[in-house]
């Protein structure tokens, strides 16, 4: 549903302007995408989501770069639309930031300021499309159609996972149980536990559950449990109404009511605050639970997945997390093995990530050292890491072959990345080293940031200066 605030009611002559286009287009039988819409131009905004949402998508849309990145932390976006000119910061500059976040994560450029120059630069940047405006909804379905049939999202009711295996695709035996075993519970309501390193594509797993579910055509959302403080943690999955604390200036269903129908994915659950626990087990036996402020008891029909890149019987010996709660939240449980551990898997990922990231100008490959290095090089961010090494490549190598020259420094046979403290190194080394990694591990830079214990800004210019 469109869920803009701020983009009132359409006017009747615009609504028939809208069905009319869509009408003759309605024949299609087309994959419900979730899609992000990020424009500062209000009407520009309300239309297009409008239209979208007509041709049965699932619609977000927003003003502002803080906005769209907020989004993309709690949802996951098949598609996003992101205007090149936006009132505080270049639609251009938004979008690896969008990527980063979400890699799987299609970016269609719009701007009324169109020009050769400027499309293959956001090519560059991770767009895979370009359309400026006046647009017509018939050239929005084309461009809809065309990123459908690359996401290809099965439909409610197909329970073969043909489609949705296709971001999951593996050549390692271990991932390849992993696959299969998501998709034989997929069709049922049972709680799953995925296991892994940060960074081994849980995320994406989770989301290839819910389409391979019943569920698909309901909402799927994320909430990422280390990303808040208790209080917005609970606000965030029960809701709260206004009053019930400071700030809360209006009501909030919460992301639980907000998934009615569909799918919840607790990402790294292990950091749930124990208060939160009892809850959160509530709702997992009864499907019941209360908002913050609230005394009326609400439900909801949500399936949960959960995620934790630690070892939880560990925190339960521990005392930081529940025994009954682990025993409701792993019913099922599917571990991700990480990637140094899927060799054969290193380079059939960069080539898909190559071609993904520069679809306008497709890369000649990767050289045979390249090649060499990347499959003997130990991933510790996994396939997260992976991705952002391919994307600097491709920018780098201009569409040429990448070699091993367009790979980050520590790749380089004489360097060493396994540097500890003490080794005689120049101190920037290490700290290049260091942030390299802590990137690698972090699901976004506001993440890196706070580990590094350094402001965003100071993080730019650190990653500008060693080039990465």
């Amino acid at each position: 549903m469109f869920n803009s605030t701020d983009t009132g009611a359409l006017s009747s002559l615009e609504r028939a302007e809208i069905l009319a286009a869509n009408k003759d287009m309605a024949t299609d039988v087309q994959p419900h995408l979730h899609i992000l819409v990020v424009d500062d131009e209000l009407n520009v905004r309300k239309t297009l989501a409008m239209s979208l949402e007509m041709d049965g998508h699932h619609v977000v849309a927003v003003s502002n770069e803080e906005d769209a990145l907020a989004e993309s932390e709690r949802n996951h976006f098949d598609v996003a639309f992101v205007d090149l000119r936006l009132k505080h910061k270049s639609g251009s500059d938004l979008i690896p930031e969008l990527i980063a976040k979400s890699p799987w994560m299609r970016i269609v450029v719009i701007t009324a300021f169109g020009t050769v120059s400027s499309a293959v630069e956001t090519m560059k940047r991770g767009a895979v499309d370009f359309i400026t405006k006046p647009y017509t909804p018939k050239q929005i379905k084309q461009v809809i159609d065309s990123l459908a049939a690359q996401i290809a999202p099965p439909t409610p009711g197909d329970q073969t996972g043909e489609k949705a295996s296709v971001s999951l695709e593996s050549n390692d035996p271990e991932m390849q149980r992993a696959i299969s075993l998501a998709r034989q519970v997929a069709p049922t309501d049972t709680t799953i536990l995925i296991r892994g390193e940060s960074g081994t594509g849980k995320g994406v797993l989770a989301r290839a559950i819910h389409d391979w579910s019943r569920r698909a055509a309901k909402p799927f959302a994320t909430v990422s449990c280390p990303a808040l403080s208790p209080q917005l943690l609970e606000s965030e999955l029960f809701g709260h109404v206004r009053g019930s604390f400071t700030g809360a200036i209006r009501d909030n269903p919460g992301r639980i009511a907000r998934s009615d129908g569909g799918t919840l994915f607790l990402d790294e659950i292990g950091d749930l605050p124990l208060d939160l626990q009892p809850k959160l087990l509530r709702f997992v036996q009864d499907k019941q639970y209360e908002s913050v402020g609230e005394a009326l008891t609400h439900s909801a029909d949500v399936r949960i997945i959960t995620a934790t890149n630690i070892n939880l019987e560990d925190a339960v010996r521990a005392g930081r997390f529940r025994e009954d709660l682990l025993y409701r939240i792993n019913v099922i449980s599917i571990d991700v093995p990480p990637l140094r551990q899927r060799p054969d898997d290193i380079v059939p990922l960069a080539e898909r990530f190559a071609r993904e990231l520069n679809r306008a100008n497709p890369t000649a490959g990767f050289s045979e050292d390249a090649i060499s290095a990347l499959r003997s090089y130990n991933w510790p961010g996994n396939v997260r890491e992976l991705r952002n090494v391919i994307e600097r490549a491709v920018v780098l190598s201009q569409s040429k072959q990448i070699g091993l020259h367009h790979l980050p420094g520590s790749f380089l046979p004489n360097n060493t990345p396994d540097l500890e403290l003490g080794d005689a190194i120049p101190v920037d080394k290490l700290e290049e080293v260091h942030i390299r990694r802590v990137l690698a591990r972090s699901k976004s830079l506001e993440e890196a940031a706070r580990v590094l214990g350094m402001d965003p800004a100071t993080l730019w210019r650190r990653r500008k200066k060693y080039g990465i």
